[in-house]
């Protein structure tokens, strides 16, 4: 028997991968000659990197880059087991774990050095980028990742503007002639779930500039400034990022990539799972599990396990979900794709052991579910 485990991180308590060995020695607890393929998967938020890199025996280059707040740090990006493709996630270099929350401050924040991991990449001859967007501390625009690459913004001065989304309000006119002219000859697969635009009300920053430290006066001064930031680019390039679906992502960086880079946007975990090969190696499984921390009605609104289970529904496999809690008016709709759904968190087990024993406990879950679901195999087949 080949069994697939391929679960999301249980957040707060277990990433991807530490989950996936989690789930495997449990299933080897109940059979060791069982075969199982390690997939820890991601949905283009963080931990996508270190899945990809994972499920592809890929590598990663870690280097000196700025901070949201222009410190220097180490960050990295991941090369791909095919040794052509890197994984960029904002969050590394951009991510709102960087900072203290006392630090939070989406009028300075800046994607500068997002800007130079993808530089690097460059320098060092990649020209197939996965992008991811999740976790962004910055509400600029892209603009610090654009003058990372060479691209200027200046006021009605011909300054430079200062880095953070609080400036952007100032710029006038976009400076593209030392823009990295490599970018045209790469291809850029942008992972993102998010499909806020770029202003308004549901727009990055009235939607993410609170969770990245912005009040209420901040967060109208950003949204003004992304608008004013949109004209001028679409005065400079032609295209509208105002309105358009998935451009206020990672506080506006979605829009960058729409409009200067050759670049394009889909569902995270469908780029995930094409990453890893998931469909060529679902052909010889018997079985797939996969996981999460919390799973609800969002699930299905395209998380890492709704995304792996219906891969596997549409070539007739059974999936199997465990995660650390499940909601119970959820229930119902999970047993129209998943083929077993349990939980961690039960009579026995409260939110507070599940998140502090929670490599344990998902190891003794899955041995228990593996238990049961062959021997009902099993019962089936004497039957027959």
């Amino acid at each position: 028997m080949e069994i697939i485990v391929a679960p999301d991180s249980f957040k707060g308590s277990l990433t991807a991968i530490k989950a996936a060995e989690a789930m495997a020695a449990g299933i080897h607890d109940y059979d060791p000659t069982i075969s199982t393929l390690l997939l820890p998967a991601a949905d283009g938020g963080e931990g996508t990197m270190n899945s990809l890199i994972e499920a592809t025996n890929g590598n990663l280059m870690t280097i000196k880059v700025l901070n949201p707040l222009g410190r220097i740090i180490e960050a990295s990006y991941g090369i791909l087991g095919d040794e052509e493709t890197c994984v960029v996630e904002i969050a590394e270099a951009s991510g709102l774990m960087l900072l203290d929350s006392s630090e939070l401050n989406p009028m300075l924040t800046s994607s500068f050095g997002t800007g130079e991991l993808i530089l690097h990449a460059l320098n060092s001859g990649y020209r197939k980028f996965i992008i991811g967007l999740g976790g962004s501390a910055t509400n600029d625009g892209g603009a610090g990742m654009l003058q990372a690459l060479g691209m200027r913004f200046t006021d009605k001065f011909g300054k430079s503007l200062p880095s953070g989304g609080g400036f952007l309000g100032e710029l006038e006119t976009i400076d593209t002639t030392f823009f990295d002219k490599r970018i045209l000859k790469c291809n850029f697969m942008i992972a993102c779930d998010v499909e806020n635009p770029l202003v308004g009300a549901n727009g990055a920053s009235s939607i993410f500039g609170p969770q990245k430290g912005a009040n209420q006066k901040m967060v109208d001064q950003l949204d003004m400034n992304l608008n004013k930031f949109a004209d001028v680019v679409e005065k400079k390039t032609g295209q509208s990022l105002h309105y358009q679906k998935s451009a206020g992502a990672a506080g506006g960086a979605g829009g960058a990539f729409m409009a200067f880079f050759p670049a394009e946007i889909r569902q995270g975990i469908t780029v995930v799972m094409e990453a890893m090969s998931f469909g060529e190696y679902l052909k010889t499984a018997d079985i797939v599990f996969t996981g999460e921390g919390k799973t609800d009605a969002q699930t299905l609104s395209g998380k890492t396990p709704f995304g792996i289970a219906w891969v596997c529904h549409k070539e007739e496999k059974p999936v199997i979900l465990i995660s650390g809690e499940i909601e119970r008016k959820s229930k119902e709709l999970l047993s129209e794709i998943f083929s077993e759904s349990h939980a961690i968190m039960d009579d026995n087990v409260n939110a507070e052991d599940s998140i502090e024993h929670a490599y344990q406990l998902l190891r003794l879950k899955t041995m228990k579910v593996i238990k049961q679901y062959i021997e009902k195999k099993n019962s089936v087949l004497l039957k027959d």
